[in-house]
This record gives structure tokens, sequence and C-alpha cells, in this order.
């Protein structure tokens, strides 16, 4: 039997004096009516209604049950109140400054078929998760290593001019005793300016005998960009990444930096969205090639990561 429902019907023929006005305040036929208030009298036991009359008079046990029946229904409709509200809530989502605003658009769309109001808040990999640990972001897309990544972005080398080469090897920007002109650098951008791509670029550079400031970190993509176009360095980035710039991408030779990503969530967020239902959306904001896998909320209470 539907408990809320007899005794929402019952309340609502009680203040209305009758079925046919009860029926119609609780969105009812009167049949039914009549039907739901009898189950819940053959429920309760004992009849809520005199019989004897024709209209809806409480029996001593109905005025008993009655404040009983109004509390329910009254906590039900405050329980549906805040499922609403909470569905209604932003789920704010910290993702990686990469990721596209065609791309996020259509995250966010998907998330509302699935009746989730995603709130992307683009951000850089330490501030992620640090508005996770403090709460004050229910989710964020984490930077991680390739190993623990639910997304892996391969990441290569980007230049203004077609390198000729189907490979860039970083050895060959080493300068010569007879080489002129300045060394052409390499630039990371603020999302990968983590310490499991950094460090080991780093070693690799000190391994070849690069100089220390071919090695470096941009202010944002725009910066690293416009110094890739201005005087022929390059840009450590996806291939998704170059297309859009308008530069020709291609893979280092020595070595696959990997821009790894998982879903932290949380601990107080309160029940999970249907955040494992966005896998493919997320794998495409971050520019996942190929077939992306289904998201799996792998980090709860917001630890971050370099």
């Amino acid at each position: 039997m539907d408990l809320v429902g007899a005794c929402r019907t019952f309340v609502a023929v009680s203040d209305h004096g009758g079925f046919t006005g009860g029926a119609a305040a609780a969105g009812v036929s009167q049949p039914v009516a009549s039907r739901r208030v009898a189950a819940l009298e053959d429920h309760l036991g004992e009849p809520l209604f005199e019989r004897s009359v024709r209209r809806a008079v409480l029996t001593p046990f109905g005025r008993e049950m009655l404040p009983y029946a109004r509390r329910l229904v009254e906590d039900a409709d405050g329980l549906l109140y805040e499922a609403a509200a909470a569905r209604r809530r932003p789920w704010r989502l910290a993702v990686p400054e990469t990721c596209t605003t065609g791309g996020l658009a259509r995250l966010v769309a998907r998330a509302r078929d699935l009746g989730m109001n995603l709130d992307p808040r683009p951000e850089r990999p330490a501030r992620r998760a640090e508005l996770l640990l403090a709460g004050r972001v229910r989710a964020a897309l984490l930077a991680v290593p390739e190993h623990e990544a639910v997304w892996a972005v391969p990441l290569g080398l980007a230049t203004a001019q077609d390198p000729g080469v189907r490979r860039i090897h970083l050895e060959t920007l080493r300068l010569g005793r007879t080489t002129r002109g300045p060394a052409r650098r390499v630039w990371l951008q603020p999302e990968d300016d983590v310490p499991h791509l950094r460090d080991p670029l780093t070693r690799l550079r000190d391994a070849l005998g690069l100089r220390p400031g071919q090695l470096a970190v941009a202010a944002d993509l725009t910066a690293a960009a416009a110094e890739v176009l201005a005087v022929g360095d390059l840009l450590l980035c996806s291939a998704p990444e170059a297309d859009r710039l308008g530069l020709h991408w291609r893979p280092l030779g020595e070595t696959t930096p990997v821009r790894g990503c998982l879903l932290g969530v949380a601990a107080d967020s309160g029940p999970e969205p249907p955040l494992s239902r966005l896998g493919a959306e997320i794998g495409r904001c971050l520019g996942v090639p190929g077939a992306e896998p289904e998201a799996v909320v792998a980090a709860r209470g917001g630890e971050g990561r370099g």
C-alpha cells in the first residue's frame, strides 16, 4: 500500500469535508480516493470516517490519527522539495584549463540530460586539488601520473613551421660550438607544470646537455603559443591543442609524456551524481584520443596530487 498517498487522501478528504472535494484536492478520482481510505482503514485496523452520514465525518479514531497522517504528508512533501532543490544545486567540478569551451558545453549538456546541474570551473592542477580538499568544489579532475590515470592524453611538441620529421628529438635542440642564435626553448603550460611531467623532462634536458633555460614554464597557453610563433620555440601539448592553435605537432623522440587525470569526489559531497556516465564527455574535454574510457570515481576525500 502507498502509505503516503493514502494519508494524503485521508487528510484531503477530512479537510474538504467529503470525498468529492478531497479527491480533487489529492489529484485522484473519487473511486480511487475511496479505495485509498478503505485500504488505510484496513491497514490501521479501525474506520476513519463515519459511514452512516453523507458528509465525511471523522470517527474518534480518525480524529486521533489525523495529526499523524498530516505530519507524514508534510514530511513527505518536505523530502520531495529538498530532493528537487538538491538536483538543482550546481555540482561544481574543477576542470583543467586545457578543456575547451565547446567540450565543456557538451559536458554540461550531457549532465543536464542525466538530471545533473554541472558547473565546471577551469583551474590549474594544484588549485583543483586545494578546492576539492577545502570542500569548495564537489568534484575535481586531478592531475596524476599515467599509471594512476583514468584518462590519459599523450603529449608531444608543436612548432610553427613543419619540422619535416616524424618525431622531434630534444637532442636536436642542443647548441653546438658553432651554433649561432638563441637556444630554442620547450614551453610547458601551467597544466603540465606538475612533478610527474616536469621532473622527467628536466632530467632528460640535463642528460642531453641542454641549457637550463631551454625548458620553461609559461604563464599561460597564450604566452607559450606566442613564443612558438614569434621566435620558433616549441610547445609541449596534445595533438588537438596544436591543431586548434594552427601548429604542427609531432611526438617526442626520446619519451612520451602523458597528461593523466582521474576524478576526485569530496567525501562530504552527498550522494554521488551520475558522473560515472559522463566518461566519454570528460575524455573529449581532456583531449583523450580514440575511444574514451568510462569515468570511475577513483579518489575520495580530495587528496591533492602533484
